[in-house]
């Protein structure tokens, strides 16, 4: 079990002096990405969802640029307008993006993305800034002279950044960019949860070098949380049909031991001392007091045993998404 008390523990983001929860409002729904996730989230919903997250234990959010095209970011500065800006103790990451409908990931793009997020957010400056998934583009575009990084690093010397961190898919990738020592975190998704464990490598790297871990989609962005008859979905595609299998095996184990499945596979990354802290993705205002409900479901330690004993995968999930 993971001991959540109500007012939430705090844990520090690597070496950036920032001190944050173990959970992390996702963001990235609240964008209104039906194509991604395969349903709608109304503005009125977003905004009552934020309002309910600002006032819970939880403070660190995370968002980024291409989230909705923007709507993601926009929605959160109009709260924090609401609410009369960012509360004190809490941490917004978001993300520099690519040009979604270019492809462009060069250094004007990054700031471009940058100098809108600021005025999205209606902050003056971002506590914390990932390059967002590279897989987009090159590791010599990303490090070289004039590009993403050397232009969030002068921002950062501009003080508008404070810190910049890497997030991405392809985990070997990921590991390259840590093993730099340019990242003070690194965000992978969809590849630490009870279904794939290839990110476990990064995790080691990560945590030997001081760089924080933050690890996102802890349901395979809803197959864990809704059920495989309910949402039949892993990293944003189509599950095949033994990975489906395997959440039916995973949650009759679950109800033998009378545990929610969501609760298994939210714990699962909650209780891995390499990671930081982990991203829930919210879409609705109940789902912050679920996540946190969820979190401290008693869960004996034979549980585990059973549901490795499933199975999981280690190779890429998005190996063929964009392809």
């Amino acid at each position: 079990m993971i001991d959540i008390p109500l007012s939430l523990p705090r844990r520090p983001l690597g070496r950036t002096g920032f001190q944050v929860t173990p959970l992390c409002v996702g963001c990235a729904p609240l964008g209104n990405m039906p194509e991604t996730f395969a349903y709608s989230v109304a503005e009125d919903q977003a905004i009552a969802t934020l309002l309910e997250a600002f006032r819970s234990p939880i403070n660190f959010f995370d968002t980024a640029a291409i989230y909705g095209d923007g709507e993601s970011e926009r929605r959160i500065g109009k709260v924090l307008a609401m609410i009369g800006g960012l509360p004190d103790g809490v941490v917004l990451a978001t993300k520099a993006d690519r040009d979604a409908a270019t492809g462009d990931f060069s250094g004007d793009q990054i700031r471009r993305s940058v100098e809108r997020s600021l005025t999205l957010l209606g902050l003056d400056r971002l506590q914390f800034v990932y390059i967002h998934d590279p897989e987009h583009t090159t590791f010599e575009n990303v490090m070289g002279k004039g590009g993403p990084l050397e232009v969030l690093q002068r921002f950062q010397a501009e003080g508008i950044i404070a810190h910049i961190g890497i997030s991405g898919g392809p985990i070997d990738m990921l590991i390259r960019y840590v093993e730099t020592g340019a990242f003070m975190a690194v965000e992978t998704h969809n590849r630490y949860t009870l279904l794939n464990r290839s990110a476990e490598p990064l995790l080691d790297v990560a945590v030997s070098r001081g760089v924080a871990v933050v690890n996102a989609a802890p349901y395979g962005s809803g197959i864990l949380a809704k059920g495989p008859d309910a949402y039949a979905r892993y990293a944003y595609q189509d599950a095949p049909p033994a990975l489906v299998e395997r959440v039916r095996a995973m949650a009759a184990v679950c109800q033998e031991y009378g545990v929610p499945l969501a609760a298994a596979a939210l714990q699962f990354s909650l209780r891995d001392p390499r990671i930081t802290s982990t991203v829930v993705g919210v879409s609705k205002p109940e789902r912050i007091a679920a996540t946190l409900d969820l979190a401290r479901v008693p869960i004996p330690d034979d549980l585990w045993q059973r549901l490795d004993a499933v199975g999981f995968d280690t190779n890429d999930p998005e190996e063929h998404r964009f392809k």
